[in-house]
This record gives C-alpha cells, sequence and structure tokens, in this order.
C-alpha cells in the first residue's frame, strides 16, 4: 500500500466543521451529511472537511486530540514507554497533516502542534526500527508490535519483508549445511 492510499483512507474518519452557508443533507455514498446551517457544527468526512474549507465553506474544527497540551503529554507517554502507546487516532499523521497543511489557521497554535506530531512521529519510527533491529539480530521469525498505525505499518513493510526473505534464503543453506554434516558422521 502505498502512502497515499494509507492517506485516501485516513479521509473517510469523521470530523467536524462549522460551515457558512446553508443546505439540507447530502446524500452521498458514504452516507447521509448535514444539515449545513451557518455556525452549527456538524460532522462530515475529511475530504468533504478540506474541500468545504478549500472553497471557503467552512471552518474546520480540529480533532480533540490536535492541541498542544494533548500531543505534549503523548510525546511525554511515548518518550517514556518501552513500548508503543496507543495513539488517539488510527491515522493520527495522515489527520494531523492534512488539517495542518489545508486549514492550519483553524488549529491554535498550529506551528507547535506540527512540531508535536513530527516528534511523535520521530519517536515511534526509531522505536520501530529499533524493534526490528533487535527481532533480525535475535533471529526471530515473527514480532508482535501493538498499538502501530497503519502508515507506520506501511513505513516498515517493505524494509522488514525485503529483509526477512533474505534472512531465510541465508538460514536455509545454513540449515542443508548443517543437516548435511551430520548426515556424513554415521
Amino acid at each position: 500500500m502505498e502512502p497515499v492510499e494509507v492517506e485516501f483512507l485516513a479521509e473517510k474518519q469523521l470530523i467536524t466543521i462549522v460551515p457558512n452557508f446553508s443546505e439540507n443533507k447530502l446524500c452521498l455514498i458514504s452516507g447521509e451529511f448535514g444539515p449545513f446551517n451557518p455556525s452549527m457544527h456538524t460532522q462530515v468526512p475529511l475530504w468533504l472537511a478540506l474541500n468545504l474549507r478549500q472553497r471557503h465553506k467552512c471552518r474546520i474544527e480540529p480533532p480533540q486530540w490536535l492541541n498542544v497540551d494533548t500531543l505534549t503529554e503523548k510525546k511525554r507517554e511515548e518518550q517514556e514507554s518501552p513500548v508503543f502507546t496507543k495513539m488517539p487516532s488510527p491515522h493520527y499523521m495522515e489527520v494531523a497533516m492534512l488539517v495542518l497543511n489545508n486549514a492550519g489557521e483553524d488549529v491554535p497554535r498550529s506551528d507547535e502542534v506540527r512540531a508535536l506530531v513530527k516528534d511523535i512521529w520521530d519517536l515511534r519510527v526509531a522505536k520501530l526500527r529499533k524493534s526490528v533491529n533487535i527481532m533480525v539480530l535475535q533471529q526471530e521469525t515473527y514480532a508482535k508490535l501493538d498499538n502501530l498505525t497503519v502508515m507506520e505499518i506501511n513505513t516498515i513493510r517493505s524494509f522488514l519483508t525485503n529483509t526477512l526473505d533474505r534472512l531465510h534464503s541465508m538460514r536455509v543453506p545454513a540449515q542443508m549445511f548443517r543437516a548435511g554434516d551430520d548426515s556424513s558422521t554415521f
């Protein structure tokens, strides 16, 4: 899966907007959304919120977790925990970047929020690389990694599968060689 496909999945998450137009319900394949009344909060998929925002038809209410206090706490938890902590959204990185890139002025202290999201991402990717390194060094064939997001799995997937394939191809001849040595001792 490409990062663009993961982002596409993230765009299906619901987000609150404050429209500045009037419209009845929209009937879409993914469901009915609305009605849209000025200054009345309503939930829509992220892709629709971004589209309306680009056309200056609404203001996006950032998700509750997309603020400096919550992200600072998440960063602290991630630093202190030896395992992956549960993230506030399975698509935290994609949602944060889409909202910040398209409606940054709707997010209070957006520069700090952007830096915190990047810090959390960097911490988690470093932890993921460390876990993979330990797994490879200990010659494990599987690992249990809880609380990873789709984008994090997608980031490491090709590297990990290639590494495991190479380790396997190196082990098979070594096992055959050892098996050959055992049979020659009779």
